[in-house]
Formats: structure tokens, C-alpha cells, sequence
């Protein structure tokens, strides 16, 4: 082989090891233009702003300008870290270099010959050198020496500690400095609107401390159809399927929680989906609600944990996402939320209804608990406007009242020495049928019907018990309570008793159990018609009164039960 032919081979060998070694390591890719001048001049432009900015030709008219090179783990880490400050646009992504072809730009660093440093084992970074004391002119030639990366970094650490409104570009004009001088009061420092090295590494510390608590990360759901980064340091890398979701579950007890929403629907499915949310523990019911014709957003707030949820119609399905957080940690919660939001998205696939944990339970929605009422009594419409009778036991200690699932009440008289409780409605309400009250003394022995959600709401509609009258005084004498042979179920307390022609003589009273006395249990007591129409009357509600009529058919007073009972829920 001539000298010749042996120069020639080794610049071979060079040039194929450096484009094997470009080939074998990943890159940021930030942005991609037509033409090598266009791209040699945005590349440029960006290598004024970050370092380790290439640029290479990716086939045909296309070039790649990336950041790099970096193993797969160290290009997804930084990935996350230049997106969470907002340096670099939402849409790039890592890439092997096996799609690179010839380098067009190799800012400070010169042609790409080697491989990035593994992720094992890496080299300790020195301690910093931390001044005991910096004077103020110090301090200012110390953030002089900043490059404009770090600067934003701090700008971004001051945002997450409170301080900082404004946007991060690394320019620090009189917001920064205001902010800085925050921070330092807040933290016992003179506030000179400079940092230290000492205060940059303290108000540096907790910011870095929490991001690498995290643990984001971007995960493929290819079962879900979405992609997004999550915090792997607190939640599991293995989803449990139970449709619609995939529920990303706590780890060590960290108390949060994501859920990814995919179902295949449109926009009457997103509407179904904003309903039942609302239903799950995990939807606190204080917070806010935001549902347009595509998409809704839920929040909320309760003193263990706070809930977002984001969902919206995409093509032919529904997908989103929920976060749960611990309450109190709202700092994380907040890098964490703009983290889901900056990354959520869809792609090809869609739960199916039947994959994973279709296992069912009337406590459970996909393996999520529902949530469910303090107590579930029973009422009935006393007016046309939607007053509700009902007694005092369905109302106590309640933070909220509702007729069934979601018509929210308001408490508007309350006797507890009656027993009774007045509700009105927060909106309209136009009920089918109102009750008349009997305006006779029903006749000893005859039979009445007690309507009530004997089981709490188990049953979608109330059921009638039959008994008899069987004294028109309580045990111990009392006027205005009746005593009945039939056999009441808790449920059924403040739901309305009939007389044989469906006129109401009376409001079912909860069991009394105080002071150790049980009574048998087809012993019931009512408050009757006329201590009914004087507390009504009291709180300004003129009930109908029932004319003497004929006995009804049992068909029609089932009837006219289901359309005057309601189901009275109290939250807590």
C-alpha cells in the first residue's frame, strides 16, 4: 500500500468513526428548516442562547438543528429540564442520530467525533467554592460572569418560590431585581437586588431539590393513545387499565395520583364524562367547573387532597388527564400540573370498554370510589315552587343538601323539637305533585302507607310500606305525633304517610334511641297534619289542603308517591 493510499484510508477511518459516533448518540432536535444557509443561520441564532447547538442535514432539503450529543437517558432529562423552563419550543423531541446525514453546523464545539458520557458511574462535580462574604460590587461582578441559561434558571427558581411574574428570558431589568430583593427579605437577606453565590445556591437548591424529586419523565401510553410526561418519583411506571382510564397509582405512599381519560365518543360521551367525574372522590366538589361544547375542565380542593382534571373531544374519542396531589404541597403540585399540561398528547389508540379491570361495584367507577351522601332521607314537595318537607335528622351538621345526586338545597326553617325541616331549591323547580295535608282526624285502625327511600337511594324511585294507624298521641302522650304499626326502615324517616284516599296525615319521625330505648320494630311514630301546617305556616308556606275523597287505587297512590317523595342527601 503506498503513503498515499495509507493517508487516505486513515482520514476514511476518521470520517466513519465520527458519523458512526453522531449515529449512535441522541439529540434534542429543536427545529428544522428547508435550505443549509436558512439553517445555518437559525442554528446560529439558537447557539446565542444554549449550549451544544449542531446542526445536520436529515435527507434531501431538510436540515435538523438539535442540541447535543447526550445518551437516550441524558437527552430525555434534559428534554424535560429545557421544556420546564420554557427555553426551548413544546413540540421537540429526542432523535437518534441514525437519521443524520452530513453536519451543517457545529457552533463552539467544533465537528461531533465522540460519544456522550454514559450514564453509569458519572464523574462527581466539584464542590463550589462559597464565599464567606460577598460584598454588593461582588455580587454584581459574580452575575456578571452568569450565562444567560443560568440567569433564566434563576428566573424560573424565583417563579417557583413566588417572586417572579413576569417571563423567563434571562434579561434581568427591574422585575427580577424586585423579585430578588423578595426572595432576600423572605429569607432574612439584605435585600440589595443582587444574589450572592451562597443566595443563588440556596434559592437554586430547593427549586433543583424538587424537580429531581419528581422524576418526570415522558411515557408512551400506547393502550390510552397519549403521550405525556409524569412524575415517576411518585407515582407507578405501570398502569392499571380500567376503562376509561389508566390509573397511574401512588408509590411510598406519596398520596398522588394520575389518571389518563380515553374512551372512544364524542361530544354527548364528554358531557356523560363531566357528570360521572364529578361523582368520584377524587372530585372534590369546591372548586371550578368549566364545560364547553368540546372540552371541560374540573377542579378541586378538600383538606387531603387537590384534583384537576382536562378533558376534550379528539376526532373520535375522548381523552385527558387528572391529576391528584396531597394537599399542602402546592409547589410541586404546580411544576407537576404545567408539566401534564406543556406534554399531554394524543395519538393513535383508544381504550376499548372491555380491556383491563372491567370488575364492577355499585361503591366503585373503574376502581374508583364513588362518592357517597353523610346520611340519605327521604321528603316530599309541600309547594309548587319545590319546597321540601322533611325531617330535621336528613339536615343536621350537613355542609350541603341535595334532592338526589346534584339539585342543591337550601335550609330555610328547622324545628327540632317538631322534628321538621324546610327546604327550598337554589333554582326553579316545578314538581309533578305536592302534597295536601288532611284536614280530618284519621279514623283509629285504618290503613296508611309510608313512601321513602328505604334504601337510601339504592332503589332509584321510593317505595310504600303498608301499615294501620293505631293511636292518634305518641307513647307518653304527646299531642300531634300518631303511632303506627308498620315496620320503617332509617331511609324512610321524613318521607310522607298516606291515608287511604292519598292524603297526607302525617311526616314519618327517625327512630329515637336515645337513653337506651328500643322499641319494637314495627312500632313507628309521625309528626301529624296539624303540627305540619303549623310549622309551615310559621316559616310562610300555605300548604294544599285535601278534600275527603274516595280511597285511591294502589296503583295511583304508588304513583302519586313517586312523583311527591324525594330522596334528601346530606354531604359532609
Amino acid at each position: 500500500m503506498t503513503g498515499l493510499v495509507r493517508v487516505v484510508a486513515a482520514v476514511a477511518l476518521c470520517v466513519a468513526a465520527g458519523v458512526a459516533a453522531a449515529q449512535d448518540t441522541f439529540w434534542i432536535q429543536i427545529e428544522a428548516r428547508p435550505g443549509r444557509a436558512q439553517a445555518e443561520a437559525r442554528a446560529a441564532d439558537w447557539d446565542t442562547r444554549l449550549d451544544d447547538v449542531a446542526g445536520f442535514n436529515t435527507g434531501g432539503r431538510w436540515n435538523a438543528i438539535v442540541l447535543g450529543p447526550f445518551t437516550e437517558l441524558q437527552a430525555r432529562a434534559r428534554l424535560l429540564e429545557l421544556r420546564g423552563q420554557g427555553l426551548i419550543p413544546r413540540d421537540s423531541f429526542v432523535v437518534s442520530g441514525r437519521t443524520f446525514g452530513d453536519q451543517i453546523y457545529a457552533g463552539a464545539a467544533g465537528a461531533i467525533t465522540t460519544t456522550p458520557l454514559p450514564d453509569a458511574a458519572p464523574l462527581p462535580a466539584p464542590e463550589p467554592v462559597i464565599p464567606a462574604e460577598e460584598t454588593l460590587a461582588e455580587a454584581r461582578a459574580a452575575e456578571r460572569r452568569l450565562t444567560r441559561d443560568e440567569k433564566r434558571e434563576l428566573q424560573t427558581a424565583l417563579q417557583y418560590e413566588g417572586f417572579y411574574r413576569s417571563s423567563i428570558d434571562g434579561a434581568f431589568g427591574p422585575g427580577t431585581r424586585r423579585s430578588i430583593e423578595g426572595w432576600q427579605a423572605a429569607n432574612n437577606f439584605e435585600t440589595t437586588g443582587f444574589l450572592t453565590t451562597k443566595q443563588r445556591l440556596a434559592l437554586l437548591d430547593g427549586w433543583r431539590s424538587d424537580i429531581a424529586s419528581l422524576g418526570l419523565a415522558p411515557v408512551a401510553d400506547t393502550q390510552a393513545g397519549i403521550q405525556i410526561d409524569l412524575p415517576l418519583g411518585l407515582v407507578s411506571a405501570r398502569p392499571t387499565y380500567a376503562p376509561p382510564f389508566a390509573r397511574y397509582e401512588a408509590t411510598d405512599g406519596s398520596g398522588a395520583m394520575v389518571l389518563l381519560i380515553s374512551q372512544t365518543g364524542n361530544q354527548t360521551t364528554l358531557a356523560g364524562l363531566y357528570d360521572v367525574m364529578q361523582t368520584l372522590e377524587i372530585v372534590p366538589l369546591n372548586g371550578e367547573r368549566q364545560r364547553g361544547r368540546t372540552s371541560f375542565v374540573l377542579a378541586g380542593a378538600d383538606e387531603a387532597i387537590t384534583s384537576y382534571t382536562s378533558a376534550r373531544v379528539v376526532g373520535d374519542a375522548v381523552k385527558g388527564y387528572t391529576l391528584v396531589w396531597p394537599a399542602g404541597d402546592e409547589k410541586r403540585r404546580g411544576l407537576v400540573l404545567a408539566a401534564l399540561e406543556r406534554s399531554f398528547t394524543p395519538v393513535d389508540g383508544v381504550l376499548p370498554d372491555t380491556f383491563g379491570d372491567t370488575s364492577q361495584s355499585v361503591d366503585l367507577l373503574a376502581g374508583l370510589e364513588i362518592r357517597r351522601p353523610e346520611t340519605a332521607r327521604s321528603g316530599f314537595f309541600i309547594s309548587r315552587d319545590g319546597a321540601v318537607l322533611t325531617t330535621s335528622q336528613a339536615v343536621g351538621n350537613c355542609s350541603r343538601v341535595t334532592l338526589g345526586e346534584d339539585t342543591e338545597m337550601e335550609l330555610a326553617a328547622n324545628d327540632t323539637s317538631l322534628g321538621l325541616a324546610l327546604l327550598r331549591p337554589s333554582g326553579a323547580l316545578a314538581p309533578i305533585a305536592v302534597a295536601r295535608l288532611a284536614t280530618q282526624t284519621p279514623r283509629l285502625g285504618s290503613e296508611v302507607a309510608v313512601a321513602g327511600y328505604s334504601f337510601e337511594g339504592a332503589l332509584g324511585a321510593p317505595t310504600l310500606t303498608y301499615g294501620t294507624l293505631e293511636d292518634i298521641e305518641g307513647l307518653g302522650g304527646e299531642a300531634q305525633i300518631d303511632r303506627l304499626q308498620l315496620t320503617a326502615e332509617p331511609g324512610d324517616a321524613g318521607g310522607p304517610v298516606f291515608d287511604g284516599s292519598g292524603a297526607v296525615i302525617g311526616l314519618l319521625k327517625p327512630r329515637d334511641t336515645s337513653g337506651g330505648r328500643v322499641l319494637p320494630g314495627d312500632v313507628s311514630l309521625a309528626a301529624d297534619a296539624s303540627a305540619i301546617a303549623t310549622f309551615l305556616s310559621g316559616a310562610g308556606v300555605a300548604p294544599a289542603a285535601a278534600d275527603p275523597s274516595d280511597p285511591m287505587a294502589p296503583e295511583d297512590l304508588t304513583g302519586l308517591a313517586a312523583d311527591m317523595t324525594v330522596l334528601v342527601n346530606c354531604w359532609n
